[in-house]
């Protein structure tokens, strides 16, 4: 149960990333200056906190190459995650696609996590 306790701070800035990616989403392109702003930044934050707390796990455990791997497809997606967004808002690439990766990603992250997290506790 600590280790939920140690995730929580990152798992609600994480919803709340979540909770405005969908109100941007519903209010459609251009996108909400201010609104955007605080999607980025809740995102940044929460991969702040995110990190914090998996080095501080890392640090007190035997790594394993499954957690390893685990902890680099969750970093993966959330570089997949920064770079859909970006490309999203620029309209560089096919928007559908990068929209594609931007709602499978945070899935794929969120396993992975919760996966290397019970494989450490």
């Amino acid at each position: 149960m600590e280790v939920l306790s140690d995730f929580l701070v990152p798992g609600i800035v994480f919803l709340l990333t979540t909770v405005f990616g969908f109100w941007l989403s519903k209010l459609g392109k251009p996108y909400n200056g201010a609104l955007f702003n605080v999607h980025k930044l809740l995102a940044l934050g929460a991969v702040i906190a995110g990190g914090i707390q998996v080095a501080r796990m890392l640090r007190s455990v035997d790594m394993q190459t499954l957690v390893f791997i685990l902890w680099m497809v969750a970093g993966l997606c959330v570089i997949a995650l920064f770079v859909s967004g970006a490309v999203m808002s620029m309209d560089k690439l096919d928007y559908s696609i990068m929209r594609g990766i931007h709602r499978v990603a945070p899935v794929v992250m969120i396993l992975a996590a919760v996966w290397a997290v019970y494989l450490m506790a």
